[in-house]
């Protein structure tokens, strides 16, 4: 019931029914990334289990491709995946955040970056959302781009097999960021939890509804 509901930033500053439990500005983003990725929940331990995954499907990708190849043309294919790939992905992989956003309601959505933390985000400003709509939206680019990057691998010929498959691995560690925001809800499954950001103050907010 509480999913479905919509909330306004005003709505939330009703002391009665929500209560402020955590702000976080975004140039400390990285501390709390790395803060929730430390904690081994059941979550955290599926997610880096699929990485693993992802990395010995790769390995078992290179080592069954039939045919000799340069090293050269090893070392270009290995660069395209760990590198060229996952750069071009980025944007892919917003507008994977963006699709969500915009069909759940929210109007201003900002990209952002900052080179300073290695981080790229999506933001809706002043946007409520609750704990159902975030977690769509952070799995939404990893679930897509994992399922459509197996596809390609299978289709792909030779060496282009390998780059797909490493691809398949640096993408899914590039989604390390949404899956420590997912951490977060997780550890705190007990909470009805609804956030919003200040993309001109550049700082999110996080309330507990209370029952």
């Amino acid at each position: 019931m509480y999913q479905n509901m919509v909330f306004s930033v005003e709505d939330l500053n009703d002391q009665t029914k929500f209560r402020p439990i955590l702000v976080v500005p975004y140039n400390e983003l990285i501390t709390f990334i790395f803060k929730y990725l430390k904690n081994s929940t059941r979550l955290m331990i599926l997610f880096w289990s699929v990485c693993l995954i992802f990395l010995l499907f790769a390995v078992s990708i290179r080592f069954n491709i039939s045919g000799y190849f340069p090293g050269i043309s090893i070392f270009y294919h290995s660069l395209l995946g760990l590198i060229v790939f996952p750069v071009l992905c980025i944007p892919v992989h917003e507008l994977l955040h963006i699709i969500p956003y915009y069909f759940s309601g929210a109007r201003s959505i900002r990209v952002g970056m900052d080179l300073k933390q290695y981080l790229f985000y999506v933001t809706a400003h002043r946007y409520v959302a609750s704990p159902g709509q975030f977690k769509i939206v952070a799995l939404v680019p990893f679930i897509i781009i994992s399922v459509a990057t197996t596809l390609i691998v299978f289709s792909m010929p030779g060496l282009l097999k390998w780059s797909f498959s490493l691809f398949l691995f640096v993408h899914g560690t590039m989604c390390a960021g949404d899956f420590a925001l997912l951490n977060f809800f997780y550890l705190n499954r007990d909470k009805k939890i609804y956030t919003w950001d200040d993309a001109d103050l550049k700082i999110s907010y996080f309330y507990e509804r209370i029952e």
